[in-house]
């Protein structure tokens, strides 16, 4: 299931993105050194974990987890004991449907005509048809959702991982990975409309976009993280682990994905019979 967009934060101006871009991609990736071949033990411990951060990343977890348990969690426990699961659905996909631009934007950098196509479809499908996305008639016509950020278009041109890096707020990520959150926000049409200090409906609207965002992918993983800190031995250790995991997959799906740019609807040529 794609993970929605982050909206943009207001306080993100385009020097200090840029600066923050920069700081994730040359400073952080200094971070991974790989061990020789000669010293076996420090390789595979390297190949397993890619963690030369760890004590940092343990602390931002912690700082991550303290604050999950007194706001977060709450929060998305509250959403679901209050909201019905078809509106919670609905609210679910109309976030989705307003951060297509930027899905259509990696799927064309990306070089992935037909993933293009299924987004831009989507997006004009549930629109209209679905209600400004509320309803997600486009997967039942045939046009199924796909992941795509810019984490994952940085990952298709050859630009390495990076050490693991839990960060403040975001959680599980790596230089690459924080890199594309930042230009994920630049990709974004919301972060140009309407700005300035004269537009205070759309800093609402921003911000009720980056709550709703947090409470939704929160409460739609409650069961599944509760269940890690219950039975994990060491919780921080697995969301590295599954983390990785995830994204590997993710990047994997992507590079198969080499569908011809015809649909597969379209009227195909007989081929003759064999002699």
């Amino acid at each position: 299931m794609r993970t929605v967009q982050n909206p943009r934060l207001p306080f993100f101006g385009a020097q200090r993105l840029a600066a923050f871009l920069a700081l994730v991609v040359f400073g952080l990736s200094g971070c991974a050194t790989k061990p020789p071949a000669s010293d076996p033990d420090a390789l595979a411990d390297y190949e397993q974990t890619n963690d030369p951060l760890e004590p940092t990343n343990r602390v931002f977890y912690a700082i991550n987890n303290g604050l999950d348990t007194v706001i977060l969690r709450p929060a998305a426990l509250a959403y679901r004991y209050v909201v019905p699961g078809p509106v919670r659905q609905g609210v679910h996909n109309v976030l989705a449907n307003i951060g297509s631009p930027v899905q259509l934007a990696n799927d064309v950098l990306e070089g992935k005509p037909r993933r293009a196509g299924d987004t831009t479809m989507r997006f004009l499908i549930n629109t209209t048809a679905g209600v400004l996305g509320i309803f997600d008639v486009a997967t039942k016509w045939g046009y199924k959702d796909h992941d795509a950020d810019f984490g994952m278009t940085l990952a298709l041109w050859g630009v390495p991982e990076g050490p693991f890096l839990f960060l403040p707020v975001l959680g599980p990520s790596d230089p690459r990975d924080a890199a594309g959150f930042g230009a994920g926000i630049l990709l974004d049409p919301f972060t140009w409309i309407g700005t300035g200090p004269n537009h205070p409906g759309w800093s609402a609207f921003t911000w009720s976009r980056f709550g709703l965002n947090a409470i939704d992918a929160r409460e739609r993983v409650l069961d599944s993280l509760d269940q890690i800190k219950k039975t994990a031995l060491d919780p921080y250790a697995t969301f590295r682990s599954l983390y990785r995991q995830h994204r590997h997959a993710q990047i994997e799906e992507l590079r198969n994905d080499n569908r011809a740019t015809v649909p597969n609807w379209f009227p195909q040529p007989t081929k003759a019979p064999a002699q």
